[in-house]
């Protein structure tokens, strides 16, 4: 019934049956897809599989023997330990005893967020050879967009790289979020989940609005930019929140390549997300610390008018975007 454990850490997506699955790593959205994958599995083999679910933190002892009983099963059954990173004495004791003489007829998934709980009962299970499946943290935005890609994939749904592209952008970095994103649109659109329908469904966030603005403006795309940004005005964003979006995306620029020159880690040391700082990165082959500090000075000069100093807020937001975005491509002086 069960796949030959194998004990060197394996990506979630490899993730099969064995009599002890280790699932490790603090993605709980890529440890689900594992166990989905373990339970899809054991479902090829029987239409009905009997399923317990245990949680390490909450464990009463002796009920790890009693989920792996023989005569529970009628049909192939799976344990699945929830929590084992918060797990409690008793857990620790029943299943180190367990993982010295696992039922071969039984799956026992053991799900470990990270940590060092419970580090004497992980080396147990890799001593024993017990499969593991890794599930690392999903930081870079490199890694949100192959996760929303496998997401579609995994439906068996076309969705263009600009597609998926566009819906990182208006989602963001929160794996959860992004997850129930994709789900919606696999559930709500039929056909292709393209650019428009990404649009249609976020709109809002991808197209006319303040960071969509900036994000072109600092990539020195001006007739995007302006683009943008005149449809946001025309159809009532305030000015107001589409500078300080500009202004938001520029402090971010500063930030990273200020941390290049003094050794720092931006992700540690500046607080911000580790997809803000790839994105950073890239955006800044555009810049240099003059043409930075120019941009922050129009932006700064922007803010004062759409507050109050200036009689054409509008006019002041287009003009500044237009100086960001001509700086971004070098056809004004540095």
């Amino acid at each position: 019934m069960a796949a030959k454990p194998d004990a060197s850490g394996a990506p979630w997506y490899k993730a099969s049956p064995a009599p002890l699955v280790l699932i490790s790593g603090p993605e709980q959205v890529l440890a689900d897809r594992a166990l989905e994958r373990i339970l899809l599995w054991m479902r090829r083999v029987s239409d009905a599989i009997e399923v317990t679910h245990l949680d390490a933190g909450t464990y009463s002892s002796g009920a790890l023997m009693a989920a792996t009983s023989p005569s529970l099963f009628a049909e192939p059954g799976v344990v699945v330990v929830d929590g084992a990173e918060g797990m409690n004495d008793e857990f620790l004791a029943d299943a180190l005893a367990y993982t010295a003489a696992p039922d071969s007829d039984v799956v026992v998934v053991i799900r470990h967020a990270g940590g060092n709980r419970g580090k004497r009962l992980l080396d147990a299970l890799r001593a024993a050879k017990a499969s593991e499946y890794t599930c690392p943290a999903i930081k870079k935005d490199a890694e949100l967009v192959q996760f929303a890609s496998a997401e579609f994939e995994r439906a068996e749904r076309p969705a263009p790289a600009r597609a998926v592209r566009a819906l990182v952008d208006a989602v963001g970095g929160d794996v959860a979020e992004l997850t129930a994103a994709c789900q919606q649109l696999i559930s709500d659109v039929d056909g292709t989940i393209n650019e428009d329908v990404v649009a249609r469904y976020y709109g809002t966030r991808v197209n006319a609005t303040g960071f969509a603005v900036a994000d072109a403006a600092v990539a020195g795309k001006t007739g995007e930019a302006l683009a943008l940004v005149r449809h946001a005005l025309t159809t009532g964003t305030d000015p107001v929140p589409l500078v300080a979006a500009l202004a938001s995306k520029l402090r971010i620029l500063a930030k990273v390549g200020a941390a290049r020159g003094r050794k720092l880690d931006p992700v540690r040391d500046l607080s911000l997300a580790p997809w803000q700082v790839d994105r950073a990165r890239r955006e800044l082959q555009h810049w240099n610390a003059d043409s930075l500090a120019q941009a922050i000075e129009a932006v700064a000069a922007a803010d004062a008018d759409v507050k109050g100093a200036g009689r054409a807020p509008h006019f002041a937001v287009e003009r500044a975007v237009r100086t960001v975005s001509q700086l971004a491509e070098g056809s004004l002086a540095a």
